[in-house]
């Protein structure tokens, strides 16, 4: 645990000088991750810079992360009611943000939202695609996301031999508890799965295959069930036409034809204070191990713990900290 300074003002610059780009955290940005608080733009746009550095060189070269300034800039009002100039100037607002990086060579593009008071994550997978296709995993690549799994192949047995017995042993004692008293039954079978989801109860080994499945589409991963999110799958669609033609002097379709849109079937948030922590660990997980199936929707409800989210506000307190002592112990020496 390290020792909160007593400085009101900057703490530390992320990535430090002379690197560009970086993000200014202060005490008082600090104190949004304290219990109960909402986390603010300056700590999701700090800690999703820092994955992103820390993530594996071939992970970090197929993804591009947007600030959270970029999707406020995108929706921006503007007055003028005209169609046509509307989505120019819209365009026109964001464009710069590209100049040195063609998203359309890039493989996931992260683009972070806050609506209303809450935040969620936009996924924006192979937008230079222009339609679906299969290949062949290398070794050490193959893939273990519960999203990997088509759904005949969730309802088949696990490989290895102690699941095996764990899952047999499981569906006997539920078999048993169904035929003495059904409400116990179906309470114990609801005590199951909140253990699963806090991580606690073992699962099945889960089915690997030897090729990925990548198609063009938006992704929305958001820890409440809330509205379709139809406005935000357009409004990326549209971005992504304007770019492609500013980039590419030529004219694509990015329609839900040619760019599907899916919810993913995520982890859910158990009060109403984490979901910047949902979105930020939603993109380290990801970043950690990249999926490869794109079967949608993507079934993700098991992948990760909860209770790794709720570590999360002390984790992100002591790594600014940590970098708060090394950037004060360069400017000293």
């Amino acid at each position: 645990m390290w020792k909160i300074p007593t400085t009101t003002g900057e703490m530390i610059s992320f990535p430090p000088p002379p690197m560009k780009g970086g993000i200014t955290v202060t005490m008082e940005d600090l104190q949004c991750l304290d219990s109960d608080q909402y986390l603010n733009d300056v700590i999701i746009d700090f800690y999703l810079k820092y994955l992103l550095q820390n993530a594996s060189e071939c992970v970090a070269n197929r993804s591009h992360i947007f600030s959270s300034f970029f999707y406020k800039q995108l929706t921006r009002r503007d007055n003028n009611k005209t169609l046509d100039s509307f989505l120019q100037k819209r365009y026109q607002r964001v464009r710069t943000w590209t100049r040195h990086m063609d998203i359309f060579s890039k493989d996931f593009i992260f683009v972070p939202v806050n609506q209303e008071a809450h935040w969620y994550l936009v996924v924006i997978c192979f937008p230079g695609l222009e339609e679906p296709k299969t290949e062949t995993l290398s070794p050490g690549q193959d893939a273990t996301n519960e999203s990997d799994l088509t759904d005949s192949e969730k309802e088949d047995p696990p490989s290895d031999p102690n699941s095996v017995v764990r899952v047999f042993a499981t569906n006997m004692i539920l078999f048993l508890i169904f035929c003495l008293d059904l409400n116990f039954f179906l309470f114990f079978r609801l005590v199951l799965s909140r253990l699963a989801e806090e991580g606690l109860f073992a699962r099945g080994e889960r089915t690997q295959k030897p090729y990925a499945h990548i198609m063009p589409c938006i992704l929305v991963m958001d820890s409440l069930k809330r509205s379709p999110h139809e406005r935000v799958f357009k409004l990326m669609r549209e971005y992504l036409q304007s770019e492609w033609e500013a980039r590419r002097g030529s004219s694509r379709e990015f329609g839900p034809d040619q760019m599907e849109s899916s919810h993913c079937q995520v982890p859910l948030q158990d009060n109403s204070s984490d979901c910047g922590l949902y979105l930020l660990h939603y993109v380290e997980s990801f970043l950690k191990d990249p999926i490869v199936h794109f079967e949608l929707p993507l079934h993700l409800k098991f992948w990760f713990p909860r209770h790794q989210v709720r570590r999360k506000r002390e984790e992100i307190r002591d790594l600014v900290l940590k970098l708060y002592r090394i950037q004060n112990m360069n400017v000293k020496t």
